[in-house]
């Protein structure tokens, strides 16, 4: 494991780490697999964290037995029909919805130099950023548009890297997700999973929830 001395950098991922737009995903997502006939269940919300637009359509539609019923033209519909209720509901976020404690640690990141960038899945990442006025600590935001694979594959994670130019061995990347995780393990990054430590047994490091995640309690973890 890196030493806290060599850290220049953070790359963070959105949903579930600073600010819960996850629950607006839930309630998009559900609304349409129920409009498709697609049972919900609590298993196929938790793959679906942390997983691009087609790839949560094509759980979905698999789930149902409904792989081989779309056309792409069709599924790229779907995916944009819930993408317009998803965005319906998070012009609602305001900076109050930031997370606990995930405003004071930006702040400190800041305020030490640290080097910042967003590694989501999400397309409407910049919109989300904008709304929480947080767009302003972050070098950059990946495109998830212009990567060719999507968690658990490293690219996100490496992109969000160059953004920063920094080497992976200088960054730590923060995910609330098993594929997130494995994304930035796969990266070369130092890996700080938020969430149930069970779920997330890949992570160099783990907190329970964001309001312990303070650059003191990082440097305590890593010595």
């Amino acid at each position: 494991m890196v030493k806290f001395s060599e850290i220049k950098g953070f790359t963070f991922d959105m949903d579930g780490v600073l600010a819960d737009t996850a629950k607006f995903h839930t309630v998009a997502w559900r609304q349409l697999a129920e409009k498709l006939g697609v049972t919900w269940n609590d298993d196929l919300q938790e793959r679906l964290k942390g997983i691009d637009r087609m790839g949560s359509l094509n759980m979905i539609l698999a789930e149902g037995n409904l792989e081989n019923q779309y056309s792409q033209e069709q599924k790229e519909a779907l995916a944009a029909e819930k993408n317009d209720n998803y965005r319906q509901l998070i012009s609602t976020l305001t900076p109050s919805d930031v997370l606990p404690g995930m405003q004071a640690f930006l702040d400190s990141l800041k305020a030490n130099g640290y080097l910042m960038s967003v590694a989501s899945a999400s397309k409407n990442a910049p919109f989300i950023l904008d709304k929480l006025g947080l767009a302003d600590y972050f070098v950059g935001v990946v495109d998830p548009a212009s990567l060719h694979a999507g968690k658990p594959d490293p690219e996100i994670f490496v992109r969000a890297g160059e953004l920063l130019k920094l080497a992976p061995e200088q960054l730590i990347g923060l995910e609330d997700s098993a594929a997130g995780i494995q994304s930035i393990n796969g990266a070369g990054q130092t890996s700080l999973g938020i969430g149930n430590p069970q779920v997330l047994s890949e992570a160099d490091l783990n907190f329970e929830s964001t309001a312990e995640v303070t650059l003191a309690a990082i440097q305590a973890k890593l010595g």
